[in-house]
């Protein structure tokens, strides 16, 4: 019988303590919920960025590299966001690179834009060369694109190698189809005898399903890395210029690809290929479907990428120092060219073969397929700030603490940007 009352108080001593750090529980329920419904009031009244890392729920490997996705939230029940924006890192870079820029985005168009932050080629990845990053890149867009149906337009922006990477994966998610549309002309129209309206085709383009809206590059080698003219570290010394050229393969297939010596037999190096369609893969094509296009180039200091091939020109086309502005909303803008409307016969296509063609006509050849998209161009300098000699990744802003002066570069892109 004693053990049976002690047994008995026991069990009541465990109910009481049990009932007590229920109590506490709740009290502690109760704060967090507070706490949720204030920082909830704080969301909808200033809005804020939701950052996402984590493994894509579609992919069923578990060594899969994470994602980073952010959005802004101002509200629980607000629409989901329809643009996508994909940015892409530059030679041995990580998502991590385009943060400040995806925070600034969003603090712009709280409500548009879902900014994907590409974390398919990074580190080491990146030397795999520009058409299997771009294959990786091509496949991660549709994940995410599976993800979110809701999805309705799409932009790119790209930093340094990031670019060529970008142009290669549009290529191979260019699509169209052609849509039947009631013509509503008096045109002269037979018709089919049954009464019907005459129907007008219409080809619609998509990228990855969405509609195409900017394509935008930022110090992208788009004539590749052989001369001091893409690569003003080279001086122009021509030992330099061989010696780079020769120990390309340190950076594995991709410094083949910039240094235009991969061609075999059959097939010119692949940026001439890109500047073209190319069977499935429909480089231009994809290229001229975007609303716009964007170059940004440094004007100097920039040691990696020279300034012919970041604005894609010619020398002879490019500004003179005079020409220059001043603005002190963006003090390092230093001149903005207008997209020039393409004319077909200035800027023929010309017959890229194999082999055959020295630096400057693959230059030209490269030069004149790009140009049969207009481009709006943008030089930007950093003559004056304590950063110039970092000026290539100076000009993308990794972190405000370190890339500052940049800052005004990323608020241009923003400003320009079609929502």
């Amino acid at each position: 019988m004693e053990s049976e009352q002690q047994n008995f108080g026991n069990s009541e001593e465990s109910k009481q303590t049990t009932i007590s750090s229920n109590g506490d529980l709740n009290k502690n329920n109760e704060m967090n919920e507070k706490k949720l419904k204030k920082k909830r009031s704080l969301i909808s009244r200033f809005g804020c960025l939701r950052s996402q890392t984590a493994s894509s729920p579609d992919r069923s490997s578990s060594d899969e590299k994470p994602y980073m996705e952010m959005e802004s939230v101002t509200s629980e029940d607000g629409p989901p966001p329809t643009h996508l924006v994909v940015m892409v890192n530059g030679i041995l870079g990580s998502p991590e690179d385009w943060r400040f820029a995806a925070k600034q985005f969003l603090k712009r168009y709280p409500k548009e834009f879902l900014v994907h932050c590409s974390n398919c080629n990074t580190a080491s990845t990146t030397l795999d060369g520009v058409d299997v990053m771009g294959e990786r890149l091509a496949d991660e867009v549709l994940s995410v694109v599976k993800r979110r149906p809701e999805l309705q337009k799409i932009s790119f922006v790209a930093h340094s190698l990031g670019g060529l990477v970008a142009r290669y994966a549009i290529g191979r998610l260019y699509s169209s189809n052609p849509e039947h549309n009631p013509s509503e002309g008096n045109g002269d129209c037979s018709g089919d005898g049954s009464g019907n309206a005459c129907l007008e085709n219409k080809l619609i383009v998509k990228i990855a399903g969405l509609e195409p809206m900017n394509f935008i590059t930022v110090a992208t080698p788009h004539l590749g890395s052989r001369g001091h003219r893409q690569v003003p570290v080279f001086c122009g010394l021509r030992f330099l210029e061989k010696t780079a050229k020769n120990t390309s393969w340190l950076l594995g297939r991709t410094g083949k690809h910039l240094f235009l010596i991969d061609e075999d037999k059959e097939k010119p190096p692949l940026l001439l290929q890109m500047v073209n369609d190319c069977g499935d893969l429909r480089f231009m094509s994809a290229l001229l479907s975007f609303k716009r296009r964007a170059a940004y180039a440094n004007v100097g200091y920039d040691h990696l990428v020279g300034w012919t091939a970041s604005s894609i020109r010619r020398r002879n086309e490019l500004p003179k120092r005079q020409q220059f502005m001043k603005n002190e909303k963006y003090p390092h803008i230093k001149y903005v060219e207008a997209p020039r409307v393409v004319n077909s016969q200035q800027e023929a296509e010309m017959e890229v073969k194999a082999n055959g063609l020295d630096a400057n006509e693959m230059d030209e050849a490269m030069i004149r397929g790009l140009n049969k998209a207009s481009w709006e161009r943008v030089d930007v300098s950093f003559h004056k700030s304590r950063q110039r000699f970092l000026a290539h990744t100076a000009i993308q802003v990794k972190t405000y603490s370190i890339n500052y002066d940049g800052v005004d570069v990323i608020f241009h892109m923003i400003d320009n940007f079609l929502p």
